[in-house]
């Protein structure tokens, strides 16, 4: 299995690279989809099924984070498993806040009266010392920030969680499960300002990083080899064929014949805040089949498009940020220029190459810190 290096830990960790290709490619995803009306959406998992790039950047996450974490307990024990995600949980907080403040000046320069309410910072604009205290505790973000405080919260909680995977990860993660049914059947969730709740209840969304961590630790023996039986991937590719013809009938009219209306009653609104279980089985059968047909030492990974993916995938959060600013500055140019079909592709493989330009930079510039002789 080749290796890759974790950036932010230091660590040459034995994983492979589908992992940082799959978490990069969801940056793009996700970014081409924060762009409205993107006609390169459809380059995107949203048009053809019941889930999107965010489960899959949620799950391999919880690998990730599993992985990492682990070594760092193997290494230096368990006080340097409690820093190291502290330190990360901050990093991803600090990152939020100079987000919401970047997006609001953003959307100042841009003419606030014109992109405040779509963007959610009007709020911010009339009611400025209460917005950014809401913003300091997590309670008010602007469009398309709103996966990082879940994140924030995912690593505060990483090291606990990691202990209880160690020792009963069979019980651990039924309690995750138990929780995610929970709040399907409830609707529990955190309160957001100053109106809603949290579009990503971090207590669905929880699911999927832990599912992904017990994962990496090597559990789930039965479960892996149920899923090497052939019946496995037919049901997957059946489910996924499925959803993909019921996902083409909400854009294209001439297929919504496909869809009964009894159909519709039963599985609308698929629910994305909370984590609906359709979506999540739509993940779960993407999975399968990616884990069948790609295999670690597959000769696409070497590509320069996945190579780009790749080092994406190895600088998330700072990926991450700055795709939110360059959807931002993306939806701002379709509006006041053009929003023609030729600006859209523009745009939209302009900000990739931008993301893959700064990632390589990032990658580079850590590389080169490591390198650097100390001084004391």
């Amino acid at each position: 299995m080749p290796k890759i290096k974790d950036h932010s830990f230091g660590q040459d960790l034995d994983r492979d690279l589908r992992l940082d290709a799959c978490r990069g490619l969801a940056l793009w995803f996700i970014y081409l989809d924060h762009v409205p009306d993107n006609i390169c959406s459809w380059l995107t998992l949203s048009r053809y099924g019941f889930s999107d790039a965010t489960e899959l950047f949620m799950f391999v996450s919880g690998v990730t984070c599993a992985l990492a974490y682990g070594k760092v307990r193997q290494l230096d024990g368990w006080s340097a498993v409690i820093s190291h995600t502290l330190r990360r949980s901050w990093e991803i907080y600090a990152a939020f806040l100079i987000v919401t403040l970047a997006c609001v000046v953003v959307v100042y320069l841009a003419g606030a009266d014109r992109f405040a309410d779509v963007t959610n910072t009007r709020v911010v604009f009339e009611q400025p010392g209460e917005a950014l205290f809401r913003a300091a505790i997590l309670q008010y973000r602007p469009v398309n920030t709103d996966v990082l405080p879940a994140f924030v919260l995912f690593h505060l909680f990483f090291a606990p969680l990691l202990w209880l995977l160690l020792r009963w990860p069979g019980a651990t993660l039924a309690a995750s499960l138990l929780l995610y049914t929970l709040v399907q059947l409830s609707g529990w969730n955190l309160p957001q300002w100053p109106k809603n709740p949290w579009f990503f209840n971090p207590l669905a969304w929880q699911f999927l990083v832990v599912l992904g961590a017990w994962w990496e630790l090597g559990n789930g023996k039965l479960l892996r080899s149920w899923l090497a039986w052939r019946g496995a991937t037919i049901l997957a590719a059946t489910y996924l064929i499925i959803a993909l013809l019921i996902a083409l009938s909400w854009s294209i009219q001439p297929l919504d014949v496909l869809v009964p209306g009894w159909l519709g009653r039963l599985i609308y609104p698929i629910n994305k805040s909370d984590l609906d279980s359709l979506r999540l089985l739509h993940f779960l059968a993407i999975a399968i089949l990616v884990a069948k047909l790609v295999p670690p030492d597959w000769k696409g990974l070497t590509a320069p498009i996945m190579r780009g993916a790749i080092r994406c995938g190895e600088n998330s959060l700072e990926i991450y940020c700055a795709g939110v600013l360059l959807a931002l500055g993306a939806r701002i140019l379709l509006e006041k220029v053009s929003a023609t079909p030729a600006i859209q592709i523009a745009a939209s493989f302009a900000g990739i190459a931008a993301l893959v330009v700064l990632a390589s930079l990032l990658t580079k510039m850590k590389i080169e810190s490591r390198t650097q002789p100390k001084l004391f």
